[in-house]
């Protein structure tokens, strides 16, 4: 099968076609309207997962960008804007209270909410698998170190986890493999990728007094707080990135062999492990500078890893 052909991305047109044909069945709680909403926020807020949600199914498309956009509402009333509320404390309770009475109520008047619940009806996703993420939210209001990884991994059960395990009900599992199979590899890639974010954003992070990077491993390596408020580019900096790659890296490694169990948009979620896991390598190749520059990946680059990607799954 000739390559550029299969690596042609989905047009405007038949991304809607797709999107059209499945509200053309009875009963959805969203309109396209609603989910058109959603791609909105997911286009204008994150470049990477945009770029791999391009190799997406059509009629999947819109379902993965209602999920990024119900986790990017609440993450953007922590770190952004509280507007219309008090406090961002707030902010946050009335999208989880949101939440569930929309899963309670069987609709919501914010059109994102919608657009999720439409999604999650559709592909079964458990109401429960968002509690971890709004504990996690309002974690992020208090909690801005880690002492140990675990203490981190905690964190990540909320930030990151109930992002792949709703990808993993949309996208669905092949037979023989049931979702309880498929749940590990999706954990792992959600930790690798935002692991991956983490170390690219060290610098932004510092700069709002928030530090991922475990206390026990900066101990361990000797950098200290004041090191890296500092912004100091040393072998002790190097080492320490070095040993959260190396372990960024084995959470990849279980990803890939899970990948394969997904009934649809093998090729996108490959994708998207290739071209986060390559924030890794772009900081190496600019001497581990996480606090003037921030790591990413070329347009180009990213073709190229998407042909990779395409490889690895055939």
């Amino acid at each position: 099968m000739d390559v550029d052909v299969n690596l042609s991305l989905p047009t405007v047109r038949s991304v809607r076609e797709g999107e059209i044909n499945s509200f053309k069945e009875s009963g959805s709680i969203a309109s396209v309207a609603d989910y058109a909403a959603c791609r909105a926020i997911m286009l204008r807020a994150s470049n990477n997962y945009s770029s791999a949600s391009r190799y997406l199914p059509a009629d999947k498309l819109l379902h993965v960008e209602a999920l990024y956009a119900l986790m990017r509402v609440g993450d953007d009333r922590v770190d952004v804007s509280h507007q219309g509320f008090r406090t961002p404390l707030e902010a946050i309770e009335d999208w989880e209270k949101t939440y569930w009475l929309a899963f309670e109520r069987g609709e919501s008047p914010h059109p994102v909410m919608r657009a999720y619940l439409d999604t999650a009806v559709k592909f079964g996703i458990p109401a429960e698998t968002m509690s971890a993420y709004f504990r996690a939210m309002k974690e992020d209001l208090t909690v801005t170190r880690f002492p140990t990884f675990n203490h981190l991994l905690h964190y990540m059960e909320g930030s990151a986890i109930p992002v792949g395990r709703a990808m993993t009900h949309i996208l669905g599992v092949r037979e023989p493999y049931s979702i309880g199979e498929a749940l590990p590899g999706a954990d792992s890639l959600s930790t690798a990728m935002q692991l991956s974010n983490f170390w690219r954003d060290i610098g932004e992070d510092w700069a709002i007094d928030r530090v991922y990077l475990p206390l026990e491993d900066l101990q361990r390596f000797g950098y200290s707080l004041s090191d890296l408020g500092a912004q100091r580019i040393d072998e002790r900096l190097i080492a320490l990135l070095e040993f959260q790659f190396e372990r960024t890296e084995k959470y990849y490694q279980r990803a890939r062999t899970s990948v394969d169990m997904l009934n649809s948009g093998q090729w996108a979620v490959m994708t998207a492990l290739e071209v986060y896991r390559a924030l890794l390598g772009d900081i190496r190749s600019h001497g581990y500078n996480v606090f003037s520059r921030r790591a990413g990946t070329s347009n180009l680059k990213k073709i190229g890893l998407a042909i990779k990607a395409y490889w690895a799954i055939r």
